[in-house]
């Protein structure tokens, strides 16, 4: 083992570059796509806030796994033939929209109702109100679960092996595959993963810490 760690380590490491890539993807698509979904949970129009609700209940009660082989094994049959990694971020995007979705309205309907109804009566048009007074308030509140959502998406991004994504575990099957060890190259690439989450973690503490400072 000690003969192959470097051997080991180098092929991994190709294999975290490409996890950061997908987990920064699908986050960006998900942090944008989550607040919309929340926008139209919290719409005037009920027709709007039923599709909403519907799509965060279906995302959530079915798993990602499954998500991920309908849109790379099930698209082709449509026409549509996404690559591994496409199908990675937007599978993984379109997941974590329905929960961050959850996060964002909570941390909307946080905020006193009384400052939309002052913002409103100084002449701001609701659409102002949300971009200049409610959501910079609520992003104070909902920094701390986004960046927790943020671990638990880098660490899902191991899902995605089983569409020969080249992520971590897509490496590390190959070198057990390869090699026979499976105790030691899943220890490392536990490892890996570890390294990655833990400043993370002492990120969502940070956070925290400085919310209850705010309160």
């Amino acid at each position: 083992m000690v003969q192959r760690f470097p051997y080991f380590l180098s092929v991994l490491l190709g294999g975290a570059a490409m996890t950061v890539e997908v987990t920064i993807g699908a986050l960006a698509f998900a942090l944008v796509a989550g607040l919309v979904v929340a926008l139209a949970r919290m719409s005037r129009w009920r027709v709007i806030r039923v599709f909403a609700g519907i799509y965060v209940e279906l995302i959530r009660g079915t798993p990602a796994l499954a998500q991920l082989f309908i849109i790379y094994f099930g698209l082709p049959d449509l026409g549509i033939s996404p690559k591994p990694v496409t199908a990675a971020i937007i599978g993984l995007g379109i997941n974590g929209a329905a929960y961050l979705a959850e996060i964002y309205r909570a941390g909307i309907e946080a905020i006193h109702k009384g400052q939309v109804e002052a913002a409103l009566s100084l002449g701001m048009t609701p659409r102002r109100a949300m971009q200049y007074i409610i959501l910079p308030q609520a992003l104070r509140l909902m920094l701390p679960p986004i960046t927790n959502f943020s671990i638990l998406l880098l660490k899902d991004t191991a899902l995605v092996s089983v569409i020969a994504a080249p992520e971590i575990m897509f490496f590390a099957r190959n070198l057990v595959t390869e090699t026979f060890q499976s105790m030691h190259v899943y220890l490392l690439a536990g490892m890996l993963y570890l390294c990655m989450t833990i400043p993370l973690s002492r990120l969502v503490a940070r956070l925290e810490r400085t919310r209850r400072a705010w309160q």
